[in-house]
């Protein structure tokens, strides 16, 4: 599973990278976390507010810090 945090550095962003590493932690979830912090790369992926989360190249966030019970759902059902 690849997991990519989209966000330029802000505070949000860094809550939003470490939420999900403490979520494929605790789950104990093969995944790769990525930190993309470019702005090209962001609009990329159409995302214009971040922080945003990919998951597997698939848009599952945008503009804000989601739940931890989001995260897990969404890594349950890649």
């Amino acid at each position: 599973m690849e997991i990519k945090v989209l966000g330029p550095g802000c505070a949000k962003c860094k809550k939003t990278e470490e939420l999900v590493k403490k979520v494929i932690a605790e789950e104990n979830v093969e995944a790769s976390v990525e930190k993309v912090s470019d702005l090209m790369q962001i609009a990329g992926y159409g995302v214009f507010g971040t922080p945003a989360v990919v998951i597997n190249g698939e848009v599952k966030s945008v503009g804000k810090i989601p739940t931890k019970q989001e995260v897990l759902n969404w890594i349950k059902a890649s």
